[in-house]
């Protein structure tokens, strides 16, 4: 379907349709699935819900994926286009704000304010502007590329996997509120890992292509964005999960 940068807020109405009808939850991953090629308009993918599928090729303008509520968002270039998406802006600025679940699939790089306020989705891009994942309290976002200045300015929650190759990413985030630690866990490894093999399963991404073919070599030049006060709430956590078992263990002990 040809799309216009005249067509704004495309998914929104539909997406209100489908949870009038089907509640909170959605439908089954892909149930809808919508093919567009052209120049997306402002707010393309706003609030979709669980069960719509938008894939784009071309290009977006701000607020992509405003609100994205279950869905999911896929942008490559056109598939005529003589050049690859990374290193070229494919997406405008703002986009993924305020969302609360969903993915997004991004072969190229976004503007400014990427994932701000994002609460919940999963996202990957291959660069952004300045002030990227600002103020996010929740998901994830991936990005296989440069970053802007003042990255995880306000960032009190989710976590973001950042492939630092020219090892300049410490410069350009703003430590305020987050650490920055080397991608070594295996649970993290395996995230990160998995989220870009579907990356280019979706887009075709030859940067994506690129760090699997290499994945030894490529893994340590990622870092991990980890927001203080959030790390700490997962250490309560943990914490008080394992002072549960413990105590649940000494309960059947004495019982038996």
């Amino acid at each position: 379907r040809a799309i216009r940068n005249s067509n704004r807020t495309v998914g929104a109405t539909l997406s209100y349709n489908v949870t009038r009808k089907y509640g909170s939850k959605g439908l089954p991953d892909d149930t809808i699935t919508v093919n567009f090629k052209g120049s997306a308009g402002q707010s393309f993918g706003a609030f979709i819900t669980r069960g719509i599928t938008f894939k784009l090729a071309g290009e977006s303008n701000d607020y992509f994926g405003k609100g994205l509520s279950g869905g999911r968002l896929i942008l490559l270039p056109p598939l005529d286009s003589t050049f690859s998406g990374f290193r070229n802006i494919i997406t405008g600025n703002v986009n993924l704000f305020g969302a609360s679940s969903g993915e997004a699939f991004i072969n190229g790089m976004a503007g400014e304010r990427f994932c701000v306020r994002n609460s919940g989705a999963t996202a990957v891009v291959e660069g952004v502007g300045d002030h990227g994942c600002e103020y996010m309290t929740g998901g994830t976002a991936v990005i296989l590329g440069p970053t802007g200045v003042n990255f995880a300015a306000g960032m009190s929650g989710g976590l973001a996997y950042v492939y630092d190759e020219n090892q300049l990413f410490d410069t350009r985030c703003n430590l305020e509120m987050v650490d920055i630690e080397p991608v070594v866990e295996k649970e993290d490894i395996l995230v990160l890992k998995t989220l870009i093999e579907r990356h280019v399963e979706y887009t075709d991404s030859l940067v994506g292509t690129r760090i699997l073919d290499s994945w030894e070599e490529s893994l340590p030049s990622f870092v991990k964005v980890m927001p203080i006060e959030y790390r700490r709430a997962l250490e309560i956590i943990r914490d008080r999960e394992t002072q549960n078992t413990e105590t649940t263990v000494i309960t059947e002990e004495v019982f038996v």
